[in-house]
């Protein structure tokens, strides 16, 4: 059969193309595979491991675990008329961040839900997804998020630095200091959860560190010079330790060097 390696070599460039593609926008991918309900395409694109960290789900490891994930969560994307749009994306060091907004019908509302999700690859093989949101717009609830890194050596510096300085001091004047005038902090519960210029900033941020300062681990910094994204463990809020908690804040600057937008992805409470 003298045409079989031509069709051999067409379905090999096809696979190459798809792996590319893949590889180029690995979150896009896992998303198009969540709305689908179809694993195929990113197990072609990531034959080796392929590892999940969802915050409803806990940890998908391996391709029929995420067959298995994928089926019953694009069952309950179906159930709330699911649609996301792109907010940023965020990307260096073998890291993909990419912030959205997922909308879903409930109630006859629609409810705007921000989520983050990263994607880490190693080599060209496998992949790790780590989606960070707030349960607290679908659930009502806002469960306890163990740590899925260990605190590393990468820390933000510049303004990001400084913002994150001010947190630990539970310094409310120097975290306004660190936004631009028309800059705006975005609570993870949704876009209605936004402080916006130097007199909201205030309030909210003499608010928040009314029981003391936050401490934070530094996990992992991914920074394209316009976006800083760090991953983190809560460990303190004021004087009381907490169970440690996972959590992404996007810091993104402005023409001036100050902070134009922090989003946060996280469902850690204030301590009562």
């Amino acid at each position: 059969m003298p045409w079989f390696p031509d069709f051999a070599s067409a379905a090999e460039l096809a696979r190459a193309q798809i792996r590319a593609a893949g590889q180029a926008d690995p979150v896009r991918q896992y998303l198009t595979a969540l709305n689908d309900g179809d694993t195929r395409a990113l197990e072609t694109v990531w034959p080796g491991e392929v590892v999940i960290f969802d915050p409803r789900a806990g940890e998908v490891r391996g391709h029929r675990e995420l067959r298995r994930f994928v089926s019953r969560n694009q069952s309950w994307l179906g159930q709330h008329h699911a649609r996301t749009e792109t907010v940023a994306t965020t990307c260096a060091g073998g890291r993909a961040v990419v912030e959205l907004l997922a909308h879903l019908d409930g109630d006859g509302q629609e409810l705007a839900w921000p989520v983050a999700v990263v994607a880490e690859t190693a080599d060209d093989r496998s992949v790790v997804f780590r989606t960070y949101c707030s349960q607290w717009p679908v659930d009502g609830l806002r469960p306890i998020r163990p740590p899925i890194l260990t605190a590393g050596q990468d820390h933000p510096g510049d303004v990001c630095g400084r913002y994150h300085a001010a947190l630990r001091a539970g310094d409310a004047d120097a975290a306004v200091g660190t936004f631009e005038p028309d800059g705006y902090y975005r609570e993870p519960v949704g876009p209605h959860a936004t402080h916006r210029g130097t007199t909201e900033l205030r309030s909210f941020f003499a608010a928040r560190f009314s029981a003391g300062g936050i401490g934070l681990e530094d996990c992992a910094v991914t920074d394209d010079g316009t976006r800083c994204a760090l991953e983190y463990n809560c460990v303190r809020w004021g004087d009381r330790e907490l169970a440690p908690q996972a959590g992404l804040g996007v810091y993104e600057r402005g023409p001036d060097g100050l902070l134009a937008a922090a989003r946060v992805y996280d469902d850690i409470e204030p301590p009562a």
